[in-house]
């Protein structure tokens, strides 16, 4: 969220209560109004608003089209999702695919991805062994204690030989899914903003592209990943997302296809370093891919 770029302090009691405000509270995307095509001003919700490239990239939109973006941060990512339902936001920019579906779901809510962005490699990094050979059996790796960021980093300790799945890693695979006597190291899940400040009392920590750059994390700390051009990332392309009643709205069509103004994309680049893959997927392709997701879901259930 950048890997879908979470901060999921309480994990499932926080994700329960969650759930609960939302029936409390009522109202939401289920019975809004659509916004206006001659939006002016648009608040997106995201949980890196501190990076420097959103300051060109509002410079970019309020130029090309005239609207001001007004970003709301957010450090927990339980909460964009209600905030868009409930229309304290008008977009949000924080989430992949999986995620949102994950959400949706568990909430029945139908909110909408409208604009590809990137696909981030979700690394391994390690500022005690140079490579997974080097970590001996029976250490512990920290990983992100979310579903989706959960899931997929366990597809990844087995890709790189640390741990066995039983059945093999999947998007929904958990720890209780890790064969323990088969694998190479202990799994302990954690808030995601944690990751990495376990790295120096741990063997290794999953660590999103957002708390790797915040933590200043180097490169050359990172003993393995996924591939972010690989089709089977697909589910973790970060997305601009809506409300289903806006999601053709012209106006945020185009503000969110302007991520990929070059002079943004530049900025990125320099904030978040070069290891995304910019994706250009259409809002059709993102919904129909998402819809897949959720009915792969409700199928395994």
């Amino acid at each position: 969220m950048k890997n879908i770029r979470l901060s999921l302090a309480k994990a499932a009691a926080v994700a329960a209560v969650a759930t609960l405000g939302l029936t409390a509270c009522g109202g939401g995307s289920d019975d809004a109004a659509a916004l206006p095509t001659d939006i002016k001003t648009v608040t997106i919700g995201v949980s890196d608003g501190a990076e420097p490239y959103w300051q060109v990239y509002k410079k970019v939109v309020k130029e090309e089209t005239g609207v001001e973006v007004e970003l709301k941060n957010f450090s927990d990512y339980n909460q964009p999702n209600p905030a868009l339902d409930q229309k304290q936001l008008d977009l949000n920019e924080f989430q992949h695919l999986q995620y949102l579906a994950t959400y949706n779901t568990k909430n029945n809510k139908n909110l909408q991805p409208i604009g590809a962005t990137a696909v981030y490699p979700l690394p391994l990094y390690s500022t005690k062994y140079k490579s997974t050979d080097e970590i001996p059996a029976g250490s512990q790796i920290a990983i992100p204690n979310d579903p989706t960021n959960l899931a997929r980093s366990l597809i990844v300790l087995e890709s790189a030989g640390l741990i066995t799945v039983k059945g093999g890693a999947n998007s929904t695979s958990t720890p209780a899914d890790v064969d323990t006597a088969a694998s190479k190291v202990k799994v302990v899940t954690v808030d995601a903003k944690m990751t990495a400040q376990n790295l120096d009392s741990l063997a290794g920590a999953i660590v999103n592209n957002n708390f790797a750059t915040a933590a200043k994390l180097s490169n050359d700390d990172i003993i393995a990943q996924d591939d972010p051009s690989a089709d089977s990332t697909k589910p973790y392309i970060n997305a601009f997302v809506a409300r289903d009643e806006d999601k053709s709205n012209p106006t945020l069509l185009k503000i969110a296809k302007l991520y990929h103004d070059p002079e943004v994309i530049t900025a990125i680049k320099k904030d978040l370093g070069e290891g995304g893959v910019f994706k250009e997927n259409s809002p059709e392709d993102l919904q129909s891919a998402l819809k897949v997701i959720e009915d792969n879901m409700k199928g395994s259930k």
